[in-house]
């Protein structure tokens, strides 16, 4: 069967077409700039990759062109759109309501819509991508992901903030957790690779990319995770400053008269590792470390130590670990950041073999007498749409 995977923006909108007999996939893409002049659909095949310039007024129409661009004689990889199975879509918030992904109904998507306060940017643009692909593939199923399924099962006591209650009741106001979707898959791969059963198994899931998070995961379920309401909660980010304390915020906001809004804007897009250095990559704030530019090596050190705070608790919480495993794109990717969050963790029996840490492509980092198991593992959040896809439709 294929499943087309769908991953909606305000402007943007990424797909990838995925053959479930074997799991592989066929081919993948973004449009861009939806609603915008210059719009354009990158999308590429193997490894061949060709650009195609599209006027796009709305998701209908970026979607429309999608499947044109997938059945095209040339760089197509079906060759008509009933060849598609089902649609799967990326959507960040599914509030209290979904553990678990689910087929599209008129409820799912009043509650996808519901969700829209806390999830504001997101849930408008995963509505319309869903919309789109009703419009043009009448009858076809459709299946929501949710961002925040995987941390439902955390307890209240974790969940809950220390807040009047009633704001709670009234705003649903609490811990939600995000990058649900890659917790579960590099999870579920960590105890494929190590032929164990997930009962059992206490693993601390550090999910590093622009964005990024940290999950304690025992007996294949969340039972922590470091984001919260929304993904600005937790450890310090590219450009989110993550935990500060929350004073901070209104005694900035009073200094420089600020605005909630433009306060917000400043923690989530001018913090972290930009506001600290003025750079939000983790390549180039690892070069400017080499150049001796002492703000990159605070903002580096100020990062791995945060990691490090979530890393010790999570531990404690579960009484043990038995894997820390990293993923996305600096976590997979960065072999000296890897090095300094595992220093000085041996007293959890984590140590690091720094030869195979230095291997691209190595799963197993850690030194053959770490009593904790170190791996590196790609995430693949689409797979993992495709996977819940395919299953609830074949049930």
């Amino acid at each position: 069967m294929i499943i087309l995977v769908i991953n909606s923006g305000s402007s943007s909108l990424k797909y990838q077409v995925i053959d479930m007999t074997n799991e592989s996939l066929l081919c993948k893409g973004i449009a861009e700039r939806i609603g915008i002049e210059n719009a354009f659909i990158k999308h590429q095949k193997g490894d061949v990759e060709k650009v195609f310039d599209f006027e796009m007024k709305d998701h209908t129409a970026a979607f429309n062109h999608v499947l044109e661009v997938i059945t095209d004689p040339e760089v197509g990889v079906i060759k008509s759109k009933d060849e598609i199975g089902a649609i799967g879509h990326r959507v960040l918030h599914g509030g209290e309501k979904y553990a678990c992904s689910i087929l599209v109904d008129d409820d799912v998507m009043k509650a996808i819509e519901d969700c829209i306060p806390l999830g504001p940017l997101h849930n408008p643009a995963n509505l319309m991508g869903i919309r789109a692909c009703m419009e043009l593939m009448p009858g076809k199923p459709n299946v929501a992901v949710f961002d925040t399924a995987f941390h439902q099962t955390m307890s209240e006591a974790r969940y809950m903030y220390p807040l009047p209650y009633e704001y709670y009741e009234k705003y649903h106001v609490r811990k939600y957790g995000f990058h649900g979707t890659s917790h579960r898959f590099v999870s579920k791969a960590a105890a494929e690779y190590l032929g164990r059963d997930p009962k059992g198994l206490k693993i601390v899931s550090c999910h590093l990319g622009s964005g990024a998070s940290i999950c304690a995961i025992e007996d294949g379920k969340c039972v922590d995770t470091s984001m919260g309401l929304t993904p600005l909660q937790g450890i310090m980010m590219c450009t989110r400053c993550g935990d500060i304390d929350p004073a901070a915020v209104t005694f900035i906001e009073s200094k420089e008269g600020l605005t909630p809004q433009q306060m917000d804007t400043i923690m989530n897009k001018k913090s972290g590792m930009l506001g600290v250095c003025g750079y939000s990559d983790a390549r180039d704030v690892t070069a400017e470390i080499a150049k001796g530019n002492k703000k990159a090596v605070l903002a580096f050190d100020m990062y791995v130590d945060r990691i490090k705070n979530y890393i010790g608790a999570y531990a404690a919480k579960m009484n043990g670990i038995d894997v820390l495993l990293f993923t996305a794109g600096v976590g997979e990717n960065h072999v000296g950041l890897r090095s300094m969050i595992c220093k000085d963790l041996e007293f959890f029996g984590i140590k690091l073999d720094e030869e195979k840490n230095k291997v691209r492509g190595t799963v197993d980092i850690s030194a053959a007498d770490s009593r904790v198991k170190i791996l590196v593992i790609p995430t693949n959040e689409e797979l993992m749409i495709a996977r819940d896809t395919y299953e609830i439709i074949t049930k």
